[in-house]
């Protein structure tokens, strides 16, 4: 009996002018954001006559898992079918800030024939100094990732032994990020602080800027009413505020 011969099926014959696009923010206020990504790819895509065939957009942290990301696994699948040749993020740590992962997804694309490429540039070739650099940034990626993550632990802790109250959820006139890995300031409950601040200042009684701040159509989080301790809170978290950024040593 003649034995069968497994023969390995060819890759698929990939077009280098032709590339998936990949996008991906944490959240809605970054320096990289989509918009400023998108331009970066463009331009380099200008610059290189390469056809940005299809683009997809993940919403999620780069701590996430390749199965959390919607976007990345339907962009990966896209390049499996297609015969593009690239796949194009605006910088590497945009394919995730987590080593494993970050060499996961490089895998996933050479084995389809294709190439991760940045539009930065940087860590882009097959050669040993490339794949170093391209090593290095994920590992930075994933180094600049756990830093944050520690000093926003580290601003909590400021707080709250300054007086502020948490139960899972950021003082008001702040928010967490989507990430979990920041916090940045509320700008419309914001203005209810600034307003509560300045009218206690003016020797306003807690009361009467309850009824200002409803006024103004400020609301508080519970959506029903203010009262008189919720405002005292809220001006006291203002002061703790105020001192956690004075001393917070920004230059």
């Amino acid at each position: 009996m003649a034995e069968a011969v497994t023969r390995r099926q060819p890759k698929r014959q990939r077009d280098p002018r032709h590339a998936i696009a990949y996008l991906r923010v944490s959240t809605d206020r970054q320096d990289l954001g989509v918009d400023a990504q998108r331009a970066a790819i463009e331009a380099w895509a200008k610059l290189r006559d390469v056809q940005i065939d299809v683009w997809h957009e993940d919403r999620v942290s780069g701590g996430a898992e390749i199965a959390d990301r919607p976007a990345l696994v339907a962009a990966l699948a896209e390049l499996q079918a297609s015969g593009a040749g690239v796949f194009v993020v605006a910088k590497r740590d945009r394919l995730a800030r987590d080593t494993t992962n970050a060499g996961l997804i490089t895998r996933q694309v050479e084995r389809c024939g294709a190439v991760v490429v940045s539009a930065d540039g940087v860590g882009d070739g097959a050669d040993p100094a490339s794949r170093m650099l391209a090593g290095i940034m994920d590992v930075f990626a994933e180094f600049e990732r756990g830093t944050i993550r520690a000093r926003t632990t580290a601003a909590l802790r400021v707080l709250r032994r300054r007086g502020a109250k948490f139960n899972g959820t950021a003082p008001y006139g702040w928010r967490v990020t989507a990430d979990d890995m920041h916090l940045e300031r509320d700008d419309e409950e914001g203005a209810a602080v600034a307003l509560a601040v300045t009218l206690r200042r003016d020797g306003m009684a807690y009361r009467y800027v309850c009824g200002q701040l409803a006024k103004n159509g400020f609301l508080p989080r519970s959506g029903v009413a203010w009262h008189p301790h919720t405002v005292a809170r809220i001006v006291k978290q203002a002061e703790v505020d105020h001192g956690a950024d004075s001393g917070s040593g920004r230059g």
